[in-house]
Parts: C-alpha cells; structure tokens; sequence
C-alpha cells in the first residue's frame, strides 16, 4: 500500500531532492466502501501486520469513509496551490485515514486538513467545489487505468506504482533501491546523502520509526531508542496510532 511505501518515498524526496520533480496520481482506490467495513477492517488488519509504519484498523469500525473519491479530488485541488503543499496535504489526509480515524470523505474535515498543512484555505475550499477539479480526477483515473506493457494487471496499475521519465515504470511495493535504479535510468542523480535525526524532522515535520531508520541510516532498535529517547527530554511528542507511532516536534 502507499503507505507502507512512505519511508522509501522520503528517502528518495532527501537524496534526489531536486533532480526529482514530483506528480501525484490520484487513482481512486475505492469507489463505494458501502457495506464492505468489516472485510476492509479485516483486511487493514492484514495490513498493519506487513508493513513497518503505524496504522489503526479501526477507523472502519468507528468512522468509516464511503469512497476514496472525495479525497482524491482534495488532493487535486490541494495541487493549485503547488507540489509542495498537495505532498503535505497528501500525507495529512494519510495520517489521518491511517493512524487517527479520521473520516475524511467530506469538504469541512478536507478543509480542516487544509489548515494543518498550511494551504490557503479559502483557495482550496473554492478548488475543491470546482468542476476543474472533477475533471482532473477524470484524467488521473484514466491514466491508472491505462496499463503500461509490464503491469501486472491489465485493468490498471497496481497501487502504488511509481513511473521515472515516462517510461521506467516500478510496480506495486518496492524497496529503495529498486526505486533509486528506477529514477538513475530516468536520469534522475543523487544529489544528497542520509539526514541527521534533527534534519529529518525539520525537513518532513512528523516522522514514524521505518521513516527516521530510511532517512538517517539507523537500524530499527536504534532508531526506536533514539526517538523515545528524545520524546522523554521533551524534545519529541509521540502520537499514538494503534500499531505505533507518529513523532512530531514538541
């Protein structure tokens, strides 16, 4: 899932910094969740247990979103006002759909996130009421669904997928370093190394464990010991997901 996939994805945003340009492909996971909560709880469960970053299963129990649609489309409308804030405000609504049981399917909790990420909020509201933007989601789903020769499904890409120049193309999870093959083939150099913990966190604001052992070269003991180390002089403050953690400067 995606969100698995974010440690490898902020590697590679620190060590190709802007020899990367970045585009968000929106492909609408779920159309309609209707009466599918408890398999889809199931199946987080499932989930959680495969992959390192912190997750809460029970947002399907509690608060259940109707369809990925909605947010999609905020997503897209996030990306008028730059890469930058739609990549924050893509990883807002995953903290929030992942770790904190948000219901986020609706405009007022869109633009509630839109805030915390420090968009312009009444630009987004207008943006995500627009046709413009129901249009652009048009277009993202077609691309998902146009299936280069090499996927793995013929009726779309599997997500996530990532796409380097056009034409080097990763399918479905993947480690780093298929990932950094993948863009040095597009072109893409290096041009940056692993981040110290304190340039981790002033660079990505809020981090779980896999994130800072990708990002700073630690292994996973010492990662842990590192943040909890620093949440206890009050440096850090951990937010609790049911599997894990989120830490955020305090």
């Amino acid at each position: 899932m995606s969100w698995g996939q974010e440690p490898e994805v902020r590697r590679l945003m620190a060590e190709f910094a802007d020899s990367l340009e970045w585009q968000w492909v929106m492909g609408g996971l779920g159309r309609d969740y209707k009466g599918h909560e408890r398999a889809l709880l199931a199946t987080w469960a499932e989930d959680a247990a495969a992959v390192d970053m912190p997750m809460d299963p029970l947002l399907w129990k509690e608060s259940p979103i109707t369809s990925t649609y909605p947010a999609c489309m905020a997503v897209i409308a996030a990306g008028d006002q730059g890469v930058d804030a739609q990549t924050r405000y893509l990883r807002a609504l995953r903290e929030g759909l992942m770790c904190f049981r948000r219901k986020l399917d609706s405009l007022e909790p869109f633009v509630d996130e839109a805030r915390g990420a420090g968009l312009n909020v009444e630009r987004f509201r207008i943006d995500a009421g627009s046709h413009g933007t129901i249009e652009a989601f048009g277009a993202h789903l077609d691309m998902t669904r146009d299936a280069p020769e090499g996927s793995p499904r013929e009726d779309r890409v599997p997500f996530p997928t990532a796409c380097f120049g056009g034409e080097h193309w990763v399918f479905g999870r993947a480690s780093f370093d298929e990932l950094a093959r993948a863009a040095e083939a597009a072109g893409a150099e290096r041009t940056g190394g692993r981040l110290s913990v304190d340039e981790a966190f002033e660079r990505f604001g809020r981090l779980a464990v896999a994130e800072v052992e990708a990002l700073c070269g630690l292994p996973g003991p010492r990662a842990q010991a590192e943040l909890w180390r620093r949440a206890q002089e009050w440096e850090l403050k951990p937010l609790r997901s049911l599997t894990g953690f989120l830490f955020e400067r305090s």
